[in-house]
């Protein structure tokens, strides 16, 4: 791939709540993505029914078909995700589920970014330690650095008016959307 070629990403959120701190990031990365990059959203996780092999033999949802599809298409992804009770959300982990069940691992050899924004001090780091786990076993290459974990996010971010805030946490946005399109380039 040519260092400049136009890339996409895709955004997988793991919030299903309304007024997310998480959707607010993950709804700022399209105008803090470099140029030559364009980040697209995903469906909604809220859309997949739990997972249940039985369901599975009858035939994959639609809406799981059509994420992994998208996935598949994309130069890389950004999970965007809150923390719950140390780990992922449950719907999160659903979707994640479902996906590395399609025939073709949408995830395979994908780069991916994990963002985590929490109102406690340290900003979802155990959901993305967990999450780090299940991305080892869908093979996909899971960017280091810069980490981002958004910790106090209610002082960084306006999520009634759906806003960053924080100048400094855009400008780390950007720098690991950088970090992962140089990524997706190798």
């Amino acid at each position: 791939m040519s260092e400049h070629a136009n890339l996409t990403f895709v955004t997988l959120l793991g919030s299903l709540r309304k007024a997310s701190l998480n959707a607010v990031v993950a709804n700022s990365l399209p105008a803090l993505a470099p140029a030559g990059i364009e980040i697209r959203a995903l469906g909604s996780i809220a859309d997949f029914p739990h997972y249940d092999a039985d369901i599975q033999a009858e035939g994959f949802p639609p809406e799981v078909v059509a994420m992994g599809q998208a996935i598949a298409a994309a130069d890389g992804v950004v999970i965007v995700t809150p923390e719950y009770n140390y780990s992922v959300p449950g719907a999160l982990k659903n979707a994640i589920d479902w996906l590395s069940r399609l025939p073709e691992n949408p995830f395979a050899n994908k780069p991916v970014a994990i963002q985590t924004a929490s109102p406690g001090a340290i900003g979802g780091a155990r959901a993305q330690y967990h999450l780090r786990q299940s991305m080892v076993f869908l093979n996909a290459q899971v960017l280091n650095k810069p980490e981002i974990m958004i910790g106090q996010a209610t002082s960084r971010i306006d999520a009634e008016n759906g806003t960053i805030t924080d100048e400094s946490t855009r400008q780390h946005l950007t720098a690991q959307l950088e970090a992962l399109a140089q990524a997706a380039r190798r």
